[in-house]
C-alpha cells in the first residue's frame, strides 16, 4: 500500500469541522463537542478554541466560574473578626471576611454608592474599627455587609457640628438597609475557602461529593499554610489541570519525581463528585534528587492513608495533593485564554508544628515541589504554543492514562452547554492501572 493510499484511508474525527472559526454560538452547542463526548476509548480532546479563543474564555468565565464553587484561599486567612482576603473569581473582585461574631461572609468588592473598589488585592484587614470604608466618599460598611452610611469623617477637616450635611440618614427616599454590600456565597471545607457567584447556588457538599468522607481521617481543617509561591504561566488554566491529572508524562518530564512516584504504584481513586482523583501507594522514600519526605507523618492515619498520596483536581481550577506528612495546593486563576496565575502553597498538619526541624523539612519539600512545578510549567507552555497553531485540530485520548482528562473535559462541556450534573465514581474505591503488577 502506498503512502498516499494510507493517508486517504485515515479517519480524522475533525475532518467535518470548519477551520477553527471563532463563533461563540458554537461554544454552547452540544454538537461542537461530539468527538469528546464519545466513550474515552474512542474520544478526542476538547476543541483547541477552548484553550485559545478569547470568546471561549469569556463564556467560560460566566458558565463555569460564575456557576461553580471555586476554591480561592484558606480558612486560616480569615481566622478572626475583621481579617479578610480579596480574591478574584470569574473576573470579579470578592471580599471574604468574618463579622464580629465570627460569621463568614463574602461580598462583591464594590461600593453601593458609585461602584468604587473598596479594598486592595493585598488587603488582610478590613479597616479601622473593623469596618469597610470606601476610599472615594467614605461610605462605610460593617463586616456583615450592613451599610452604615457615611457618618465617619475622622481627620476629614469637616467643621465640627457640620457632619450632618454628609449624613445619609437625611437623604430623601433612601434607606441604608437597602444598600448593604452585595453578597456572595462562601463556604469552607477542610482548609479551603470557596466562593460561588451564582444567585442561588446549590450546597458545596453536592460539588464535593464523597471527598469529605474520603479525607475524614486527615482532619484537614486543622492543617496550616506554611509556604507560598506565585507563578505566572503562559498557558490556559485547563492545561495546568490536565497535566496534573495524568502521569503519562512523568518519565519524560519529571525524571526526579518518576523515582519517587512509580508508574506501577498509581491507582485511579475516583468517587462521586466534581473532581478527578488518583492515588500513589506506597509512598516512596526520597532519592538524592529529593522527594516527599521531610516532615514526620500524621500519627492518627489509618494503614492505607498512612502510606498513600492522594492527588485531586477540584473542579474547576484547584490541585490538591495530600500526603501523610504534608499537603500541596495549586490555586490556578485564569487571567486570559493563554495566561494563568498559580499560587502554590505548602501546608502542614498540627503534629508537625512542634517539630524542631520543621524549617529544614519545609525547605526540602518546597525545593522539590518547585522543581516539579517548573518542569510542568515549561511543558504546558509548549502545549499552549502548539495548540495555538491552526493546523492542530485536536488529538486522541490515551484511554489508560488520560481517562481523568476525559472526565474533566466533559464537566467543562456540561457547563458550557448548560447541563448541571455531578459525575458518578467507580465501583471500586481504588483501581490499579497495571493489574498484572500487583
Amino acid at each position: 500500500m502506498t503512502a498516499e493510499t494510507t493517508t486517504a484511508h485515515r479517519v480524522d474525527p475533525y475532518a467535518a469541522l470548519p477551520a477553527r472559526p471563532v463563533d461563540p454560538a458554537r461554544f454552547t452547542d452540544e454538537s461542537t463537542y461530539r468527538a469528546t463526548r464519545l466513550p474515552v476509548e474512542l474520544a478526542s480532546t476538547l476543541i483547541p478554541d477552548a484553550y485559545t479563543a478569547p470568546e471561549f474564555f469569556a463564556l467560560e468565565q460566566e458558565k463555569v466560574f460564575a456557576t461553580s464553587w471555586v476554591a480561592v484561599g484558606f480558612a486560616t486567612d480569615v481566622d478572626r473578626p475583621g481579617a479578610c482576603v480579596v480574591v478574584e473569581v470569574g473576573g470579579r473582585s470578592i471580599i471574604i471576611t468574618r463579622d464580629r461574631r465570627g460569621g463568614l461572609h463574602g461580598f462583591h468588592n464594590v461600593c453601593r454608592h458609585r461602584a468604587t473598589r473598596l479594598l486592595a488585592p493585598d488587603a488582610r484587614e478590613v479597616g479601622k474599627r473593623g469596618r469597610i470604608r470606601c476610599p472615594y466618599h467614605s461610605w462605610t460598611y460593617d463586616t456583615d455587609g450592613t451599610c452604615l452610611g457615611a457618618p465617619l469623617f475622622e481627620g476629614s477637616g469637616i467643621p465640627a457640628g457640620r457632619e450632618e450635611i454628609f449624613d445619609t440618614s437625611a437623604a430623601k427616599g433612601f434607606d441604608r438597609a437597602d444598600y448593604g454590600l452585595l453578597p456572595v456565597a462562601v463556604d469552607t471545607w477542610g482548609f479551603f475557602l470557596f466562593v460561588n457567584l451564582a444567585t442561588d447556588p446549590g450546597p458545596l457538599a453536592t460539588q464535593l461529593g464523597d471527598l469529605p468522607e474520603r479525607f475524614l481521617d486527615y482532619q484537614l481543617d486543622r492543617w496550616v499554610p506554611q509556604r507560598r509561591r506565585t507563578y505566572d504561566v503562559a498557558a490556559n488554566y485547563k492545561l495546568v489541570g490536565e497535566n496534573f491529572m495524568e502521569y503519562y508524562h512523568l518519565p519524560s518530564v519529571h525524571p526526579e519525581l518518576n523515582q519517587v512516584s512509580k508508574f506501577s504504584d498509581h491507582y485511579r481513586w475516583q468517587g462521586t463528585g466534581m473532581y478527578t482523583g488518583m492515588c500513589t501507594t506506597p509512598v516512596s522514600r526520597n532519592t538524592e534528587a529529593g522527594g516527599w519526605d521531610g516532615l514526620r507523618p500524621l500519627s492518627s492515619l489509618g494503614r492505607q492513608d498512612a502510606d498513600s498520596g492522594r492527588f485531586v483536581w477540584l473542579f474547576p481550577s484547584t490541585a490538591l495533593v495530600v500526603l501523610p506528612n504534608h499537603a500541596f495546593v495549586l490555586l490556578s486563576r485564569p487571567i486570559a485564554a493563554n495566561r494563568t496565575v498559580e499560587t502554590a502553597v505548602l501546608l502542614t498538619h498540627p503534629e508537625s508544628l512542634d517539630d524542631p526541624d520543621i524549617a529544614n523539612g519545609l525547605d526540602q519539600l518546597e525545593k522539590f515541589w518547585d522543581l516539579v512545578n517548573r518542569q510542568d510549567l515549561e511543558i504546558i507552555e509548549k502545549v499552549q504554543q502548539g495548540i495555538e497553531n491552526p493546523a492542530y485540530r485536536g488529538g486522541r485520548m490515551c484511554f489508560r492514562f488520560e481517562e481523568p482528562l476525559h472526565r474533566f473535559q466533559n464537566m467543562i462541556i456540561d457547563r458550557m452547554v448548560g447541563i448541571d450534573r455531578v459525575p458518578a465514581g467507580d465501583d471500586d474505591s481504588m483501581t490499579r492501572v497495571f493489574p498484572d503488577s500487583a
